[in-house]
């Protein structure tokens, strides 16, 4: 084999499937070609990570980037500028857009945008879209989720922000009952939804826990489970947020896998509210101390899958609105690997196990094609981060169109160092290297 690579990622501490080691990462056409480079190898560049663990290309499988539509939020330049600025590599994007992405011409619109075709330079980071499913395109969706940068198929069993909703049981097994590919849910129970809405008190936001019930949760995600398995469908729940959903999700791991957010692991009611009012609101929302431990049993106990953001910005002018007139979501592509790598610092979980949750989870669960593992002939997406460096996160380091996170003045340890996709150096310490080149992601169900 030749001796000479492209990229040379010197003396860092890779971590992968057989642990963390010292080793050095020869890449060649955009791809792992090597482990363990010899000393004496050719590079066009390398790069010295001295004291820097090299990680698999971390991957976000839920963004709303807002494109098409309300733009003043967030557009996928901005959002894929804040995800490779936070470590990220790839984000899989929502359908809660307007236009809604529930046809082919959606998906085409999209993937358009994010090669730089429509309004703006296009996307930093490899991306995929969701599918979004309605009551009037379920005979649709076998062929929708199997178009080329289509991650699969979203369903919105509880309304949030944007127009799709499948609430009724009759909806949602239509919706299964069409296609093969994995199906994500925002499971809440719409019925109860409605009902909680005159439990949320004007302007007081530690009330929006009380509107948007962990039963509704758990009621909805019951509802899903048997659905599932009435179809036999493999189905992906999205943003846990109840202790109680975490014994019948570990009993129905063979059709069912979940996600949990930094967001939920990471804030407390009422405290959060208390603090932020509006900047804590999301769905579904954060809950109290009984359910953040909740969580994280779930997580100590190997049953979360894949963390995910649910980056969903608003304006701080729309957030500053009085309850419940304030939106529900807030950004977080930025913020996902110093948030969890500070959890990692203070002993929560390990680094092995972020890595499976933010990497080998994704690849895993929505069978991606070459991405999520550091192995040969796998793509070349590392996240470099400093797992000692103490940085604070502020509103300011945000590059987000929003401007604002939920955390600002949090002081983090460990830090994203460099964000590389493809063998391509796109960010290195804090500054975009490269310009945006993002490709849509490829995966193993729809090669061809």
């Amino acid at each position: 084999m030749a001796n000479t690579f492209d990229l040379i990622l010197k003396n860092g501490i890779v971590v992968n499937h057989d642990g963390e080691g010292a080793r050095d990462i020869g890449v060649r056409n955009g791809k792992i070609a090597e482990f363990g480079v010899s000393a004496s190898a050719d590079a066009a560049e390398t790069i010295d990570c001295k004291g820097l663990h090299v990680l698999p290309g971390v991957i976000d499988t839920q963004v709303h980037f807002r494109e098409p539509g309300p733009v003043h939020k967030e557009d996928l330049e901005t959002g894929s500028r804040a995800a490779v600025l936070g470590g990220v590599t790839t984000v899989f994007e929502m359908p809660n857009t307007t236009p809604l992405t529930v046809t082919q011409e959606a998906i085409e619109d999209k993937l358009a945008r994010a090669a730089g075709k429509v309004d703006h330079g296009g996307m930093f980071c490899d991306h995929a879209f969701y599918v979004g499913a309605t009551h009037g395109n379920p005979k649709e969706l076998a062929e929708l989720e199997m178009l080329p940068g289509v991650c699969g198929v979203k369903i919105f069993m509880g309304a949030s922000t944007g127009d799709l909703l499948v609430e009724d049981d009759e909806g949602v097994r239509a919706v299964l009952a069409h296609g093969q590919r994995r199906v994500a849910i925002h499971s809440e129970d719409e019925y109860l939804l409605r009902e909680g809405k005159s439990k949320a008190r004007e302007g007081d936001w530690t009330s929006h826990p009380e509107a948007r019930s962990a039963e509704a949760a758990v009621r909805c995600t019951e509802r899903l489970l048997k659905l599932a398995r009435e179809t036999g469908r493999r189905i992906h729940v999205l943003h846990i947020s109840t202790a109680d959903e975490i014994q019948m999700l570990a009993a129905a791991k063979d059709v069912a896998t979940c996600e949990v957010t930094p967001q939920h692991l990471t804030l407390e009611a009422p405290d959060c509210y208390e603090r932020l009012k509006a900047f804590a609101q999301m769905n579904p929302p954060i809950r109290d101390a009984r359910h953040r431990e909740g969580l994280w049993y779930g997580l100590q106990q190997g049953l979360f899958d894949v963390i995910g953001s649910d980056h969903a910005p608003h304006t701080i002018e729309e957030k500053s609105k009085p309850y419940p007139q304030s939106p529900s979501g807030m950004p977080g592509v930025q913020t996902y690997v110093p948030i969890m790598l500070n959890h990692v610092a203070e002993g929560r979980l390990s680094l092995a196990r972020f890595v499976d949750l933010a990497c080998h989870g994704a690849n895993r669960v929505f069978g991606i094609a070459g991405k999520g593992r550091l192995a040969i002939g796998y793509d070349a997406d590392f996240t470099v981060v400093d797992l000692k460096a103490k940085r604070t996160i502020t509103n300011d380091w945000s590059a987000t169109k929003s401007g604002w996170t939920p955390f600002d003045g949090m002081g983090v340890t460990g830090w994203p160092m460099g964000t590389f996709i493809r063998g391509r150096k796109v960010m290195w310490n804090d500054e975009l290297i490269d310009d945006a080149a993002g490709a849509p992601v490829r995966f193993q169900e729809t090669l061809g």
